[in-house]
């Protein structure tokens, strides 16, 4: 599925077309050059599924934990510093990606091998005139 963002005021028209197609996945694996919109894109997404508060990349905690609209947690990571496979074990990340609730990876490159078989995987695109091309797969 591809979904085009034209300027960021569609974000949150594109963001719902994600959430609703979102299914029974649970673990969402987003890649894109820094600056390609990852957090921004990840915060509409929870926008969309009711979370009230604020949603910040957790690039210094590498996991923040919110409440959707019926108090179930979303779990948000920023891989983006870790040094090591095993300090991506530590933080217990495998407890996260197998509890059933959703969770919104960025940086996966880091922790590739400790993904479910089903994560699925989302790839942002900023094309030439600042668009951006959303593919999940």
């Amino acid at each position: 599925m591809e979904i085009q963002i034209e300027k960021l005021g569609d974000i949150q028209s594109a963001a719902q077309k994600f959430a609703d197609e979102m299914g029974e996945n649970c673990v969402f694996a987003f890649y894109g050059k820094m600056g390609a919109g990852k957090t921004t894109f990840i915060k509409a997404i929870c926008e969309c599924l009711g979370v009230k508060d604020a949603v910040a990349s957790p690039t210094f905690a590498i996991v923040n934990e919110y409440a959707d609209a019926a108090g179930e947690p979303i779990y948000h990571f920023d891989f983006y510093r870790i040094k090591n496979l095993q300090e991506a074990c530590d933080i217990g990340c495998e407890d996260y990606f197998y509890s059933g609730f959703p969770c919104f990876i960025e940086w996966p490159e880091l922790i590739e091998e400790l993904l479910p078989d089903d994560t699925v995987r989302v790839s942002i695109e900023v094309n030439d005139d600042e668009s951006r091309t959303v593919t999940l797969s």
